[in-house]
């Protein structure tokens, strides 16, 4: 009579275990420090070395622009011709998709032109050194993944 108590005890006690662990893995990196990567990125001027749209290179469109993150979240890309000017943040995206394991978003914003448009995301942060910024993005629509690399000039 004891080992049927015993089981069902232990069971209890198993199911409790996984609980707390889930629950805590879920909440242990949302505060995680923005300001590593906001003091990285506004160091100096950037430009596009890859940006694979969903298995499509397009880094082209890009070519010879200069990108600037600026204090107050002002993002300016500029080729000595045109100039664009856009937002940029780093933000605690406090969701449960850790796709990679981030849980910080790069947010780049322009309304125009169309290829700059194509940048405006909430980008999961791959990597980051004091000369380069890897940005990945895996789209809800259509499965499709966009890899953004920035190395600065």
């Amino acid at each position: 009579m004891k080992k049927l108590f015993l089981i069902p005890a232990l069971f209890c006690l198993f199911m409790l275990n996984v609980a707390s662990m889930c629950s805590s893995d879920d909440n242990s990196s949302s505060s995680q420090d923005p300001t590593p990567v906001i003091n990285t990125a506004t160091q100096g001027t950037w430009r596009i070395t890859s940006y694979v749209d969903s298995g499509t290179d397009e880094t082209n469109h890009f070519t010879g622009y200069n990108f600037t993150f600026a204090s107050g979240n002002v993002l300016t890309a500029t080729n000595g011709t045109n100039t664009y000017t856009g937002t940029w943040s780093v933000t605690n995206d406090n969701s449960n998709d850790d796709n990679p394991s981030s849980d910080l978003d790069f947010n780049i914003g322009f309304t125009s032109p169309a290829n700059f448009a194509d940048l405006t995301d909430d980008w999961d942060i791959v990597s980051y050194t004091s000369t380069t910024i890897s940005l990945i993005d895996i789209s809800g629509g259509n499965g499709g993944t966009d890899i953004l690399v920035f190395t600065k000039n």
